[in-house]
């Protein structure tokens, strides 16, 4: 689906449900947008990397993908969901789900962008969503550049062996990524926590089955489309907390605490 299309719907949506575009000021007093930029600082840019990297969201799936590794895991679960195809039933119509799957993250994305609050004037509504949706937007070009990169470098052989661009999955980055960003936007509107919470299950579902249609397709292995989510949550968080200038409720800390017979390591999270 080509970005004018995904706009179009966008905006169908939310007038057919009328939603109105972000009006008023988050919790904080601020409007979403207006403090965004490409120069945070560095000290912001530290804390804001070490959040996203200590995520769960984050280390779970990149260890999950080493795992899979490690135990040669790959193989065996890429041949048997090319093979049989359990949830999509057919390579074709997983290798179309996914591109459905993805469309529908990035509609995610911009739909709850221009749900954020913002402001009461045009003007500045309009200001606020062009600076926050344009930062974004550039964190995600580098996003999508770094896989490029990593495709590249690791030059893996793809399951179906049409090409070596197998490493990462760049559905799976880019399903997380926008996901991850839409999920921070639905923290900053006047919803109940249980309408927060579904609606951000809902995403990581989305992003899950985004995923797994990559194997079934015969395109990636698990290691490539975990790490694909592990790179996409990454990028999505720490984009979200460093160059959107808002405060991130999810905070970690790593922990290393002195005790008589050694030391212990923990890493504690703020919810």
């Amino acid at each position: 689906m080509r970005p004018h299309r995904s706009l179009l719907i966008v905006i169908i949506v939310l007038t057919i449900t009328g939603v109105q575009f972000g009006c008023g000021t988050m919790p904080n007093g601020r409007r979403w947008g207006k403090d965004a930029t490409y120069s945070p600082g560095w000290e912001r840019i530290g804390q804001a990397a070490r959040n996203a990297a200590l995520a769960p969201e984050t280390w779970l799936p990149a260890a999950g993908a080493v795992a899979c590794i490690a135990a040669r895991a790959d193989h065996n679960v890429s041949n048997y969901a090319a093979e049989h195809s359990p949830v999509f039933g057919s390579r074709d119509n997983a290798n179309q789900a996914s591109n459905y799957l993805l469309n529908a993250t990035e509609i995610a994305w911009i739909a709850s962008g221009l749900a954020t609050p913002s402001g009461t004037g045009t003007e500045e509504w309009g200001t606020a969503k062009m600076k926050g949706l344009g930062v974004e937007g550039g964190a995600g070009a580098v996003t999508l550049g770094t896989v490029d990169i990593l495709k590249l470098t690791t030059h893996r052989t793809r399951p179906d062996s049409s090409n070596t661009e197998s490493f990462p999955s760049g559905h799976s980055t880019g399903a997380a990524y926008f996901s991850t960003l839409a999920s921070r936007h639905i923290e900053a509107l006047s919803w109940s926590s249980g309408a927060t919470t579904a609606s951000q299950i809902g995403l990581g579902a989305i992003t899950a089955a985004t995923a797994w249609a990559r194997i079934e397709a015969d395109q990636h292995y698990p290691s490539d489309v975990l790490a694909g989510v592990a790179l996409g949550h990454f990028f999505g968080a720490f984009a979200a907390e460093a160059f959107l200038g808002l405060d991130n409720p999810h905070h970690a800390m790593f922990i290393v605490e002195p005790l008589r017979h050694g030391t212990t390591a923990m890493i504690q999270f703020s919810y």
